[in-house]
């Protein structure tokens, strides 16, 4: 039965390599249709990319941890970055190298470099590294500006997705002003929202524009699967114009303040006290120049009086100072 099942399978095979006049078909490569020349548009991302890939760097970090039975487990993240300047720091987010005790930067000639740890800002969810051994042909992101953004306008970006090196996605702004929340409680303001797709590992990469310019730092996605959704957003770049060269100088951004604390309103209610009442004026800072002094406990007053008025004020500017 078996034998008969291979024949006729034989036959059919046979028989099924002629047309229906009974000639013989045979197979041959098909003729390649000429493309012609490339869209401009087409040109135009692929010299964008070009010029902008060299800048562009992948972070590969490491930390040990504590498992079961006290074993050591080590774990590893990637993450996107982009040169700064010719003296080999790399911006990124602050979530890329939060618990990194060993950082690895791949450049995109394939050249990996350890890196150390700058600054870091968690307010603005930013960080600096810098490579250890700077090679002399890196080339530092052209820089532009957030402040004449249009929604519509095309957007570039280059990334580490899921560990994919030089991947280029695109799209457009998709809204301007969006507000984001850090993990550090506070929010980023004029956050770009953008189509273009960022997935795990394209955190710290270049938003750019086409004129090749930094514009964005990549930084989330809204996505219940944490993979694209559609919504990405970027740390616009006067934010991090501002913010970078506080991290070199200084390792942190100081955040605002007026230097003042004031007590809470159940003991200033105790004390028979309304509106916001200065505790302490911290040495040297701009209340203690205009004149403000803390609360004189024994006679239950302060020299400057703040009524109610004066604390809402106090209030909105309180406000304003955690918006920064």
């Amino acid at each position: 039965m078996v034998l008969i099942i291979l024949i006729f399978a034989a036959i059919f095979i046979y028989f099924d390599r002629f047309d229906d006049r009974g000639r013989r078909i045979v197979s041959q490569p098909r003729e390649i249709v000429p493309r012609g020349d490339l869209a401009d548009y087409e040109n135009s991302t692929i010299s964008i990319f070009n010029a902008a890939a060299p800048s562009v760097v992948y972070i590969f970090t490491e930390n040990s941890q504590s498992g079961f039975f006290g074993r050591r487990e080590i774990r590893q993240g990637a993450g996107s970055g982009f040169l700064w300047d010719g003296y080999g720091h790399v911006v990124t987010n602050f979530h890329v190298i939060q618990e990194a005790q060993s950082i690895q930067v791949r450049l995109d000639t394939g050249e990996a470099i350890r890196a150390t740890y700058v600054g870091g800002s968690p307010d603005h969810d930013l960080a600096v590294i810098r490579l250890r051994n700077t090679p002399a042909s890196v080339r530092p992101i052209p820089v532009g500006t957030s402040r004449d953004l249009a929604v519509g306008q095309a957007v570039f970006a280059i990334g580490n997705p899921f560990g994919l090196a030089r991947t280029l996605t695109t799209g457009v702004i998709s809204a301007l002003n969006r507000r984001l929340p850090t993990a550090a409680g506070r929010e980023v303001l004029g956050v770009i929202q953008t189509d273009a797709a960022i997935n795990p590992g394209n955190s710290g990469g270049p938003l750019i524009d086409s004129a090749g310019r930094l514009i964005g730092v990549n930084t989330a996605i809204i996505s219940e699967s944490g993979s694209f959704a559609g919504i990405g957003f970027a740390v616009p770049v006067n934010v991090v114009n501002r913010v970078v060269p506080k991290l070199i100088n200084n390792g942190k951004v100081p955040r605002p303040g007026i230097g003042i604390t004031v007590l809470d309103e159940e003991v200033a209610a105790g004390l028979g006290m309304l509106g916001v009442v200065i505790d302490r004026v911290v040495p040297g800072s701009e209340a203690e120049r205009v004149g403000l002094t803390g609360i004189d406990y024994r006679n239950r007053v302060s020299v400057v009086s703040l009524d109610i008025l004066g604390g809402m004020f106090f209030r909105c500017f309180a406000l304003l100072i955690r918006l920064c």
